[in-house]
């Protein structure tokens, strides 16, 4: 049966299917655009995401700073970070809840096809980073304790982290971190308390400046906020979570779960948990995140590895996560290799334990550090664009982000990214401590300046390659009725789907419309012919 303009009736249901809720248990949608009937719960969705608020990084890098420039500056530096993350946060949950992308659909949006891919490989990249970290110090802890190999300790860990992100975000995430949530608040309650009853407690941690005053050519509280910048990589993981949520929930979630209450805790409190833990438990050697779970397991023996335990499995359920899911989309559109997440769990876990037989923190602190300026220019960029659609009243679900209906590369997007962080390595790399600390700071404001700029003089076609057919103009909520997919014939929300002229105009998912190497050449073709003059944006972005 056709339309009357020639093409085939869309199959058209307003259910998930039996099929597609089966896969969405393991899958979480991460190929494709998340309908509503698929959302968390406000708690459901904060009990999945609070995973990170319990990382030992932060009540590390909080003590590892006051060494350098003291209490006070850092408790101030933190404080700043505290407001700027959950500022970012806070509209990015928004704009990913509304507009329901991922991190990689959003780079395709913005970036182009190009820029997507690469966003994927650089956020799965930098995530499996810190999973291999943060599952280090589990390790390090368990043979601190037990005794035995490190790589007995390393494979123990990667073994149990794997099965608990088989299943996605909705279905088991929110429960683990739920669980273990309540060890975590009272095992770090404990042992602040346990460290003051046995060493005693001293105000003069909340006073601390270090001897010999670090040379650093800017105050101490400015160097704080530079080093908790180059963790931005938050706001993408904000971006990938924060997307599982309602949208009339945005608000809310965006207020409190991602906003500013939420990095109170797990910045600012954190921070100065290790401080004081820095200051009060005798640590031998140099303070660093191996040392200062050393002094927490010899402090409170086997609860102490609890606490560790349960902290670090709360954060690695979210990296080896986002992690595989990353993966797993840079793979799909880079290689046409559409393996399920599940499959890259695996995968990603065996890298992971492959890289933790080396010396991980050698070389870990210094790859992040390079990343770190990239994802600040992404940053920049995705900011600006938001702010942009708000000015223009461009709604979030107006975003135009399927592969057939995208250009390559947006010039404007990509430039402005490219740009900032080639600016921002050049200035690790040949800057020495002023490039260290100025980086992160400089790239932000080169990519928003050449984002914004590039803005004025955009094209439509930079973002949108116009084809006609749009089945979202088919139907009477795009968000809520499913058209039935040519090529896996699975049935997805109309707002994702697309038409193939290269099979008479037969509707296609998201997912296999990145994959299919006819559809993006056909679309390609067919938007060359449809194309209208080349001008100014005047039309928001997304709307076709």
């Amino acid at each position: 049966m056709t339309t009357a303009s020639g093409i085939p009736e869309p199959e058209i249901i307003y259910q998930d299917e039996p099929e597609v809720l089966r896969q969405a248990a393991a899958e979480d949608f991460s190929l494709h655009i998340v309908p509503p009937t698929w959302r968390s719960s406000r708690f459901s969705l904060s009990m999945a995401w609070f995973g990170l608020m319990s990382a030992m990084f932060w009540v590390v890098v909080g003590s590892t700073v006051a060494l350098t420039v003291g209490t006070v500056d850092t408790l101030i530096g933190i404080a700043l970070s505290t407001v700027v993350y959950g500022l970012l946060c806070n509209v990015a949950a928004r704009f990913s809840a509304r507009s329901g992308t991922s991190v990689a659909l959003f780079s395709r949006a913005v970036f182009g096809q190009v820029g997507a891919t690469f966003a994927a490989l650089l956020f799965g990249v930098t995530i499996t980073y810190y999973a291999i970290a943060e599952g280090s110090i589990v390790a390090i802890a368990l043979q601190d304790y037990f005794g035995g190999p490190m790589s007995l300790w390393y494979f123990i860990v990667c073994l149990y982290s794997a099965p608990l992100v088989m299943r996605g975000v909705r279905t088991w995430l929110d429960r683990i971190n739920g669980i273990l949530l309540p060890l975590y608040v009272f095992g770090l309650i404990a042992c602040v308390i346990w460290a003051s009853a046995r060493h005693g407690y001293s105000g003069e941690w909340l006073t601390y400046f270090p001897a010999v005053e670090a040379d650093l050519g800017v105050p101490g509280w400015w160097f704080a906020f530079t080093v908790y910048m180059g963790v931005w990589v938050v706001v993408m993981m904000t971006w990938d979570v924060a997307r599982f949520g309602r949208k009339e929930d945005a608000p809310a979630n965006g207020n409190f779960s991602f906003g500013i209450p939420f990095y109170v805790v797990t910045l600012l409190i954190n921070g100065a948990i290790g401080i004081f833990i820095a200051h009060t438990i005798p640590i031998e050697g140099e303070l660093s995140e191996t040392s200062a779970i050393i002094g927490i397991v010899a402090l409170m023996g086997p609860f102490g590895v609890i606490l560790v335990w349960a902290s670090q499995t709360r954060i690695n359920t979210i990296n080896f996560y986002l992690s595989s899911t990353n993966m797993q989309n840079f793979f799909a559109r880079a290689f046409k290799i559409s393996w399920p997440r599940t499959v890259w769990v695996i995968i990603m876990t065996v890298v992971i334990f492959l890289v933790m037989l080396t010396n991980v923190f050698d070389y870990l602190l210094l790859t992040l550090q390079f990343q770190g300026v990239i994802i600040v220019a992404w940053v920049g960029v995705a900011m600006t664009h938001i702010g942009w659609c708000y000015l223009r009243g461009v709604k979030a679900d107006m975003l135009e982000f399927r592969p057939g209906r995208v250009p390559m590369i947006n010039p404007g997007g990509l430039g402005a990214w490219i740009i900032a962080s080639i600016t921002g390595c050049l200035m690790l790399i040949f800057g020495g401590s002023f490039g260290g600390i100025w980086g992160p700071p400089v790239t932000l404001v080169i990519a928003v300046a050449i984002y914004a700029a590039s803005l004025g003089i955009a094209r439509m076609n930079w973002y949108i390659m116009d084809r006609p057919h749009d089945p979202r103009n088919e139907v009477d909520d795009p968000w809520s009725a499913r058209i039935r997919c040519h090529v896996c014939h699975q049935a997805y929300i109309a707002h994702e789907m697309d038409r193939d002229p290269s099979a008479g105009h037969a509707p296609i998912c998201l997912a296999c419309a990145s994959d299919q190497s006819e559809f993006l050449k056909a679309a390609r073709v067919e938007a060359g012919q449809y194309v209208r003059e080349s001008e100014p944006i005047k039309a928001p972005v997304g709307a076709g």
